[in-house]
Order: C-alpha cells, then sequence, then structure tokens
C-alpha cells in the first residue's frame, strides 16, 4: 500500500472521502439540503452528483425530520445513507426520526434491520453564524442509547474518522467543528485510511497535567500546552475522538500519571459531556488525583450573536487560566 500523503484542509478530506467510499459502494446514497447541485453549503459534498448521478446524490425539501426519516428507511431496505444536516442545531427538528428511530432500529426489530446511517452536521463556534448554527449538542445525543458520536479535530482523522462511520453497521452522528473545515490542515494518507471509532489519540505528551478535548477545542489545548513547556509545566493533551464509544481506558491512563485534569467543551456548562468525563475521571481514578478537575465551558445561557460570541466560546486564555489554578491547587 502507498504510504504517500497530501496536506489537505479538513473539508477536502471529507470530500475526498465521500468520492472514495461513494465509488467503493454503490450502495451509499448521500442525501441532505442542498447537496447535490450546490455541492453543499460549505462544498463538502462537491462533485459527487456529476460522478455518481441523481439517484445516488439527493437535495431533499428542508426538513431535517424528512432527511432522518428518509435515511431510516433507505437503510431498512439494504442502502447506506450518508445523510448531511446542515447545521447540528437544526437536528432539534429531527429529535423523534434520531432518537426515536435511527437510534432503535436494531433494539426494536432484533437486529432483524441495521441502521447503518452516517449523519454529518457541521458545528461549533469561532464563525459568527446566526442562531442554532453553532451550538454544541453532542451532550444530548450522547444520551441517547444507540448512537455512535464522532467529532474529528484533524484533516486525516475526519478521513480516518468518517471512513469508519459510513461502514460502521450502527448509526454514527459525525459531527464538523466549523472553524476547522478550513481553518485545519494537515498531512492525510492518499489511500485507504481507516481510524477506529472510540481510540482516543494522545496528541502530546506531559506529566504534570493532561487537558482533555474533542474537536476544534483540541487545537486551542494543543496551543496552550506548547505555550506552557516554556514555563516549565507539561501538560499533555488527549483528543477523545469520539465521545460515544468512550475511550475509558485512555482517559484512566493519562489521568493517573498526571494527576492533574482540565476538561474543556463548547457546551453550555451545565450537564455538558464534560461533566460526564469528570465522573469518569472519579469513577476511575479518583485516588490517582492531586487537584480537582478543573471545567471549562460555554455558558448557561442561549448562544449568543456573533459580537459576543468570543466571550462565550472558550479560547486559549481560558483554557490556560484553568491548567494553571489546577496546578496550584492540590
Amino acid at each position: 500500500m502507498s504510504n504517500k500523503v497530501s496536506e489537505l484542509s479538513m473539508l477536502e478530506a471529507i470530500n475526498e472521502t465521500l468520492h472514495s467510499e461513494m465509488a467503493r459502494d454503490e450502495r451509499i446514497v448521500v442525501l441532505g439540503e442542498d447537496v447535490g447541485r450546490n455541492g453543499g453549503v460549505f462544498r463538502a459534498t462537491e462533485g459527487l452528483i456529476e460522478k455518481f448521478g441523481e439517484s445516488r446524490v439527493v437535495d431533499t425539501p428542508i426538513s431535517e425530520a424528512a432527511i432522518a426519516g428518509s435515511a431510516v428507511g433507505l437503510a431498512m431496505a439494504g442502502l447506506v445513507p450518508v445523510a448531511e444536516i446542515q447545521f447540528l442545531g437544526f437536528s432539534y427538528q429531527a429529535m423523534h426520526q434520531i432518537a426515536g428511530q435511527i437510534a432503535r432500529l436494531r433494539y426494536r426489530t432484533q437486529s432483524r434491520f441495521e441502521s447503518q446511517i452516517t449523519i454529518r452536521a457541521p458545528f461549533g463556534g469561532g464563525v459568527r453564524t446566526p442562531e442554532l448554527h453553532s451550538d454544541s449538542l453532542e451532550a444530548q445525543f450522547a444520551n441517547i442509547p444507540g448512537l455512535k458520536i464522532v467529532l474529528p479535530s484533524t484533516a486525516s482523522d475526519a478521513k480516518g474518522l468518517l471512513t469508519s462511520a459510513i461502514r460502521d453497521p450502527d448509526p454514527v452522528l459525525f459531527l464538523e467543528p466549523l472553524r476547522g473545515y478550513r481553518g485545519i490542515r494537515d498531512l492525510v494518507p492518499d489511500e485507504e485510511h481507516i481510524v477506529p471509532l472510540g481510540k482516543a489519540n494522545l496528541i502530546k505528551k506531559g506529566d504534570d497535567v493532561v487537558i482533555i478535548s474533542w474537536s476544534y477545542q483540541v487545537e486551542l489545548s494543543r496551543r496552550v500546552a506548547e505555550s506552557l513547556e516554556g514555563e516549565g509545566i507539561s501538560a499533555a493533551v488527549l483528543d477523545l475522538r469520539s465521545i460515544v464509544p468512550l475511550d475509558i481506558e485512555a482517559i484512566s491512563q493519562i489521568v493517573s500519571h498526571c494527576g492533574r485534569a482540565v476538561v474543556v467543551q463548547e457546551a453550555p456548562e451545565t450537564g455538558g459531556f464534560a461533566s460526564e468525563i469528570i465522573a469518569t475521571i472519579n469513577d476511575e481514578c479518583f485516588w490517582s488525583l492531586e487537584a480537582p478537575v478543573a471545567r471549562v465551558s460555554g455558558f448557561d445561557v442561549p448562544y449568543p450573536v456573533g459580537m459576543l460570541e468570543s466571550l462565550y466560546v472558550p479560547d486559549e486564555a481560558r483554557i490556560r487560566s484553568a491548567v494553571l489554578k489546577t496546578m496550584e491547587n492540590g
């Protein structure tokens, strides 16, 4: 197998993966608002309709419920739908279909039917979107048994994880950071690239404290960790990659090694997935902790208008402050 790599943006990596997977498996059908003739609002599906035709790349009505509901029927008919929800915040309109049908199909049919469905949706702050475009809802979906939830932070992982998601027999919610579409670039394997779901990635080793995060906050966490080296603080960074399934072993190992942890999320603080990570740390390695686990989050308010976004979304300064406070405690 070739070891060649190319530098791609995350958006380019996603588009390349969709092209290669649709060429590999003729059962794959892409559907969503503007995914065909427009090539997607961010051009993630650009070129698909020209290559694979209107029977496999379907522009849907502006109805998230119809998109998700159609995916259920397509999967039951033996196809492999890859549905796009234009922004994750719009998924509230499809909650009945996602939670009540997609996530439960295998269970309620006693495995007669598999819901081999991938739902792609961008989310996250930093681009000053209108209301309901940037909301981080991953914790709400993590509370729905039957769904896998994947959140890449690099272009390479976007390709490897999306490949795994599409091929997985169970439904996968694949969440893509808006800031990462064109703001993240790295080396991506040219040939088939598979990253298994449920395997976290320790992107930076450290001994004093670990920053645990996912999606675009991994990039900010890495910057903070590197900046702290000059101050004599050895900070590790753990990219969860997926929150369902959750790599509990990786969390336990690095927290036990460092003794201190900071968990970073973009979602509002109360009930966010950072809380689940902290509970997991308490369950698995409480006696290794040298200080309370810190949490950096959005705030418990509706997602703000663009001019206030920079005050809401966690940034390097807030992450850095949490790390320094954790180092002082204990």
